[in-house]
């Protein structure tokens, strides 16, 4: 058993993290206050491969590993968990969904523009009315000759407005459940298909999230993705190398925050001295330090199993359970540490808390994260 990184996987990282530190953490704060989209900078993690890191070079990828991703996600999340969560998104849902399940022609179509980063990918399975409880898909796909008609409305969608082409989960037999779901290509700017509210939120300010509206929107089989009635199985498995980037997410947010901190702890002084001398100020960094480590070995494990082609669900769900709220708890410390100062937005810790809570709500909630550990541990 060997817990190092190879030299390959460690000269990712650090390319990752000499990103992060000259080209995003200066900009993140503000990108968060403008509540903007930082399209700027995706031509550059498309030059860096970070937009199709599991995509086969042929299709325009990198052609690396589910380790790999899990880092490039978690070092870009120490800077900024918005531009993090977009490349998390992009990568393990609409280009991954597209790569894995699409048709020949649909690869080649898209995959290489969404590998460069010419084109980001969007995956929209949450409602307004159906987030866990897939079964309740009120959005509808319904044949008309060659191709299909959807309707409907998706909620809470990762670059849903600045996307070029989104993955689409629809109903198309109702008294199938979820098992009657099937995914669609639809590009943007098919008519009838628009981003029709831009959501404003308590974190992740920076990362595109939006309502979708389709109202008679066809398009041709051809744009179909997987089997009619396969979507909601396929998307299952797509979940679960997400729920892995997720927790990479959540991983990266928490030593960001515990960085800061300890570099806090060690300027800040209070009665003569600095406050890391403090025994109360020590414990939360050796608890988050834990805690993290922890998470990071969890995130590792799933990933490794996921390469090596085993099963990984119940081991992506403990990572993603556990390194969100081990983040929280590292960045609730982290402004602990700061006082009054972690209160304002003069220091990046209030933002990476903000930010940390949606890893225990987005790809399954805790809740379910529990209990999709629970039913495989029971059913075994």
């Amino acid at each position: 058993m060997d817990f190092e990184l190879s030299e390959t996987h460690r000269t990712i990282r650090d390319t990752a993290r000499d990103f992060a530190t000259r080209e995003v953490a200066p900009n993140a704060a503000r990108w968060d206050k403008e509540e903007r989209f930082p399209h700027e900078i995706i031509p550059k993690l498309g030059e860096l491969g970070f937009l199709g890191v599991r995509i086969p070079e042929e299709y325009g990828g990198a052609g690396l590993d589910t380790l790999a991703y899990a880092i490039i996600v978690e070092e870009i999340s120490r800077a900024d968990g918005s531009l993090g969560l977009t490349v998390a998104s992009h990568n393990g849902l609409g280009t991954s969904h597209m790569f894995t399940f699409g048709s020949e022609e649909l690869r080649r179509k898209y995959v290489p523009l969404l590998a460069s980063g010419k084109m980001l990918g969007a995956w929209a399975l949450t409602e307004p009315g159906a987030g866990s409880d897939a079964s309740a898909l009120a959005t509808r796909a319904v044949r008309k000759g060659d191709g299909w008609v959807i309707n409907g409305a998706k909620m809470f969608i990762t670059q849903g407005s600045v996307g070029g082409v989104c993955v689409v989960l629809a109903t198309t037999n109702a008294e199938k459940k979820q098992k009657g779901i099937t995914a669609f290509a639809v590009e943007m700017g098919t008519p009838g298909f628009t981003a029709s509210k831009h959501l404003e939120k308590m974190g992740m300010r920076a990362s595109d999230t939006v309502e979708l509206s389709f109202e008679d929107v066809e398009v041709p089989d051809s744009m179909r993705i997987g089997e009619v009635d396969g979507g909601f199985i396929d998307t299952l498995k797509i979940l679960d190398r997400g729920r892995v980037s997720i927790a990479a997410l959540a991983l990266g947010l928490g030593e960001g925050a515990l960085a800061a901190a300890i570099k806090y702890a060690k300027d800040r002084t209070a009665f003569g001295q600095p406050i890391a001398n403090f025994q109360a100020i020590q414990w939360m960094i050796a608890d988050s330090r834990t805690e993290l480590d922890a998470a990071r070995l969890l995130v590792w494990r799933a990933a490794v199993l996921a390469d090596s082609g085993q099963r990984y669900s119940t081991e992506a769900s403990m990572a993603k359970l556990f390194a969100s709220e081990a983040a929280s708890r590292a960045c609730n410390r982290a402004v602990q540490i700061h006082g009054g100062y972690g209160y304002t937005r003069d220091f990046p810790v209030e933002r990476h808390l903000r930010d940390a809570k949606l890893c225990e709500i987005g790809e399954g909630t805790s809740e379910v994260q529990r209990m999709v550990i629970a039913r495989n541990i029971l059913s075994a």
